[in-house]
């Protein structure tokens, strides 16, 4: 089982959950957090023993971005090839969340701000509580808005319009209104935070991975592709998942009226 040290990783029925645990800082991210995470996400792709992820925080955020005194007050004195060190690394963790093959669940309990919110973008689900927010407040620090993937990803969820707007402005996006734009999946009670991520989590642990894997592979090329080459590269992933044990166990099942046992 893996073993960070600078964040608490548990695994139990085939779920990874990885749980930010700086509560008195709402979960800020140092450089050493930033790494660990992009390297944990990284090696979950090959964990056999894992087959769903769950990303939280503890206490009263999900993750309030990086850390003003140890990411930004270092970053202050560091020259050209430092900076791109460093926001290459923060861009490789959304990237290896988005190139692991399997469904990755933010229960986002509290305020996910800066990189915190582009973290819970890249997330495959995002349950939270009506009590959390999103706010991409890059600009008001000095930043660009899109950083580590936030106007790829944001754009293709809301529009370029919206985009724009919560790039520009960084304002806070209160849970209801995350939710209608599309940003969260679901609101719950704190209380069943917890809960709803593991069930949701659990479903898709039991369903098939392989063509979840694929399903989200395709998601992520099919945002550049043209519609032909979409439509291609689809009829060539469902006859590979046809060649898949899942495929004739789904068959065996319905023939046998018995729900399907996805290995």
């Amino acid at each position: 089982m893996l073993q960070p040290r600078t964040f608490r990783y548990e695994e139990r029925d085939r779920i990874a959950t990885i749980t930010l645990d700086r509560p008195d800082r709402l979960n800020a991210l140092t450089f050493e957090v930033y790494a660990e995470l992009r390297d944990t996400f990284g090696a979950l792709a090959d964990c056999e023993s894992v087959r769903a992820v769950i990303l939280t925080g503890e206490g009263r955020g999900f993750c309030s971005g990086g850390d003003v005194e140890d990411i930004i007050g270092r970053l202050i004195g560091r020259d050209m090839r430092g900076l791109l060190a460093f926001t290459r690394m923060t861009g490789a963790l959304v990237r290896n969340i988005r190139a692991l093959p399997k469904p990755v669940v933010a229960a986002i309990n509290g305020v996910a701000a800066g990189a915190g919110a582009v973290i819970a973008l890249a997330c495959d689900f995002r349950v939270a509580t009506p009590q959390a927010s999103l706010a991409f407040l890059f600009t008001r620090v000095g930043l660009a808005g899109a950083d580590m993937g936030a106007a790829y990803l944001l754009t293709r969820i809301v529009g370029l319009a919206r985009a724009t707007e919560i790039l520009f402005l960084g304002d806070r996006i209160a849970a209801d209104e995350a939710l209608r734009l599309g940003l969260l999946t679901k609101v719950v009670d704190a209380t069943a935070l917890a809960a709803e991520a593991r069930a949701l989590a659990g479903r898709l642990a039991a369903g098939p991975a392989f063509a979840l894997g694929l399903t989200k592979d395709l998601l992520n090329q099919e945002l550049d592709l043209s519609f032909a080459a979409a439509i291609e590269a689809e009829a060539e992933a469902q006859a590979i998942c046809m060649q898949t044990p899942d495929f004739r166990e789904a068959y065996e099942a319905f023939r046998t009226r018995r729900p399907p046992k996805f290995e």
